[in-house]
């Protein structure tokens, strides 16, 4: 049996994950966290999620989601670009039994290599994201 590793990369960390209630379903918009000068995003695709019949796709704080610029600048709107969510509304149950609620549900637009577009992440970060993605962590001002 292979021991495992923690190999820190762009493209997150894949390890144990406490559950953590699904809680943006496909079309939410979300807050933009970063500088990259969208302002509104909206999920287009859930990627690495096993579905049921009739259920929508749903993410969770430290997915990685596709997503659609809705409100920015002309050159990014419209476009395709991939995120992952720092912040969710709905509460976040920890092992150790604290609940965490962030005001807004928030993204950080993230290139297809796992490299983070902007250079600055507006606002607090959820721990179960910066556990996973270690850049989100670096540029994090506030881990909670």
């Amino acid at each position: 049996m292979a021991a495992k590793t923690r190999a820190v990369s762009a493209k997150g960390v894949e390890e144990f994950r406490p559950y953590v209630t699904r809680a943006l379903p496909i079309t939410a918009e979300l807050v933009c966290a970063d500088n990259t000068g969208a302002k509104i995003l909206r999920i287009a695709q859930v990627t690495r999620y096993k579905g049921r019949h009739s259920r929508l796709p749903s993410a969770a704080v430290g997915d990685f989601v596709t997503v659609t610029v809705k409100k920015g600048p002309a050159e990014l709107r419209r476009q395709i670009f991939g995120a992952v969510i720092v912040r969710q509304k709905y509460p976040v149950k920890r092992l150790n039994g604290v609940r965490v609620t962030f005001e807004d549900n928030a993204a950080v637009l993230v290139t297809p290599e796992g490299e983070i577009k902007g250079t600055d992440i507006k606002g607090p970060v959820a721990a179960e994201a910066a556990e996973r993605w270690p850049r989100i962590a670096n540029l994090a001002p506030m881990i909670i």
